[in-house]
């Protein structure tokens, strides 16, 4: 379900960024199929991917601004607290 989802541009122990792809991977169809977006809960699985990591809880979330396809988003780790930008902007922050 997420092959193909995003491209890892860059990647170290506290940061990745990533590049998605366009609308018509089938997970931008998840919530509005007229108006594609990444469903929030995705973040988990991106981060879970790209740190290596397996998710036991997650403590808190909260997501400030909608993320849509072919956007970067970098992913910054801070012991189990991630923060997650676009463009500078936080989009979305969690602890795990």
């Amino acid at each position: 379900m997420f092959d193909g989802l995003y491209e890892v541009i860059s990647k170290n122990e506290d940061e990745a960024v990533i590049k998605l792809t366009d609308k018509k991977h089938p997970i931008f169809k998840a919530h509005f199929p007229r108006h594609p977006i990444l469903p929030g809960f995705i973040h988990f699985e991106i981060v879970a991917d790209v740190f290596n990591l397996e998710i036991q809880s997650i403590k808190k979330a909260k997501f400030m601004s909608l993320v849509t396809p072919k956007q970067t988003l970098k992913y910054k780790k801070n012991a189990n607290k991630f923060s997650v930008l676009c463009e500078d902007k936080e989009v979305a922050s969690f602890s795990l």
